[in-house]
């Protein structure tokens, strides 16, 4: 399975992936706002998640890879969280510090975005993260989500939480499809 933007491709994680993977989630800057920095055996662990989850549930995070280089920036996909309490379908990603700030995020949460709606049943898709993760906050409002919510959790001290339904997906790519005409 491989999604394709204008400047990247998505696609399933392997362990040919660790190197690559390593540079983005053993960072301390970019994991600064989750729980932990990764050391090799989580990463080596969380490449092994996705592609259990690929095959049990068809989706998880993929590799975010330049188009132009296959180069991998880092992650990005749909995978199932605990969410203040429920099991929700979520938009998560991470992406090497050198290509922050250059839209990847973005473009590869719109296309998992899109993805989603497009071939799974969920009516609604999530992005949530520690409330002091503004970059993180920005990204979900960028492919759309709006804040939905906040609660108070051990890890996290406050967690935010951002959606976007499908009605919304829909209305808007209306008004795209509109305002092109």
């Amino acid at each position: 399975m491989v999604i394709e933007t204008e400047r990247l491709l998505l696609r399933e994680m392997t362990q040919n992936d660790f190197v690559a993977l390593y540079k983005v989630l053993a960072d301390s800057d970019i994991m600064q706002h989750y729980p932990y920095t990764f050391d090799e055996d989580r990463v080596k662990n969380w490449i092994r998640r996705n592609i259990d989850r690929y095959q049990i549930l068809g989706f998880g995070l993929w590799a975010v890879c330049l188009k132009e280089t296959g180069e991998m920036i880092g992650d990005c996909g749909l995978t199932m969280q605990l969410i203040n309490g429920q099991i929700k379908p979520e938009i998560g990603y991470h992406i090497r510090a050198d290509k922050q700030r250059k839209g990847y995020a973005k473009e590869a949460a719109i296309a998992v975005r899109d993805w989603t709606f497009n071939n799974t049943p969920f009516n609604t898709v999530y992005s949530y993260m520690k409330y002091t993760n503004e970059p993180s906050a920005k990204t979900a409002l960028s492919y759309g989500c709006k804040q939905v919510g906040e609660y108070s959790d051990e890890i996290n001290e406050i967690t935010k939480v951002f959606a976007m339904t499908r009605e919304e997906w829909t209305n808007r790519n209306k008004h795209l499809t509109e305002s092109v005409l």
